[in-house]
């Protein structure tokens, strides 16, 4: 996979856009790594081949090739998949796109993560929408053309597209232990770089240490140290690629004891120096205003 190619978060739509999208394929047994995170917009992916599963407000749901997931902003999500070959579209676009038009109308519609397929006929359909997208938005991204196509495709989604039921019959957010670790996801949603002991969180929820972890664990899927290590980095990442901010300022903000500490975090998780990454969103936005 080479850099310029994006598989979730984190996910920069560059100031003034209302949208990117971006085509990515892993070839078998290459490394693919997600964890259970959120965005602060929303995002649609369109799978060609994929097999694992989808973690998301409703639950679990099996992938299959050709499937679609839509994910809400500041809906938790996650994906575990296979070390088969695998390939999509990722689109993510900003909330004020269902401001406009019909698009307007069917915005409840879009309010919670959904699990999506298409009949054949209307799958071939969708498929040529997101070439012509992706070409479109490679050609110019502010285009008219490029926000027309957008809209066409959200539409077409929703007006042909069934909900594929997760085998769970209880949503995530509708259970008891989604909603004990409420005030502290609400942290995570709401700074860059959450601070708290595992005591700490658990008293924030009125549970007892050792009943949060086990909590924590079966919702994101991983440890709380862990999880709030990757909230930091991803974070990092996002101020790395809107902002011009110093690499030291960036760590210092989010707490790290040093910056190289940050720095030798940073490349174990996304295999690239800040600086690094840095260069690589700004040669990628360089080759779109081509």
């Amino acid at each position: 996979m080479n850099d310029k190619q994006v598989y979730c978060e984190p996910f920069c739509i560059e100031q003034g856009y209302q949208f990117e999208i971006h085509k990515v394929q892993y070839e078998e047994d290459m490394p693919y790594s997600c964890f259970m995170h959120f965005h602060e917009v929303h995002e649609l992916i369109l799978f060609e081949k994929i097999e694992g599963n989808y973690f998301y407000s409703q639950g679990e749901s099996k992938l299959q090739d050709h499937d679609i997931v839509y994910t809400p902003a500041l809906e938790t999500h996650d994906f575990e998949l296979k070390n088969t070959s695998k390939s999509w579209y990722i689109i993510q676009f900003i909330p004020e796109v269902f401001d406009d038009g019909e698009l307007k109308k069917i915005a409840n519609s879009f309010e919670r993560g959904q699990h999506l397929r298409l009949s054949n006929e209307h799958l071939a359909i969708v498929k040529s929408q997101v070439e012509w997208l992706h070409q479109s938005y490679t050609d110019n991204p502010l285009s008219s053309i490029s926000v027309t196509l957008l809209r066409l495709l959200i539409l077409w989604i929703a007006e042909h597209a069934n909900q594929v039921d997760p085998p769970n019959t209880l949503p995530i957010y509708s259970s008891s232990g989604y909603k004990k670790l409420s005030p502290v996801i609400d942290l995570f949603r709401k700074n860059n770089c959450v601070e708290l002991t595992l005591p700490e969180a658990a008293k924030m929820c009125f549970v007892s240490p050792s009943h949060f972890s086990r909590l924590f664990k079966k919702i994101f899927r991983c440890n709380f140290t862990e999880y709030s290590l990757r909230h930091k980095l991803y974070s990092a990442a996002r101020l790395i690629s809107q902002t011009e901010r110093s690499i030291t300022d960036i760590s210092y903000e989010l707490l790290f004891s040093n910056p190289s500490h940050f720095i030798s975090q940073f490349k174990k998780q996304f295999k690239a120096t800040p600086f690094q990454y840095r260069l690589n969103v700004k040669n990628r936005t360089r080759n779109f205003d081509k």
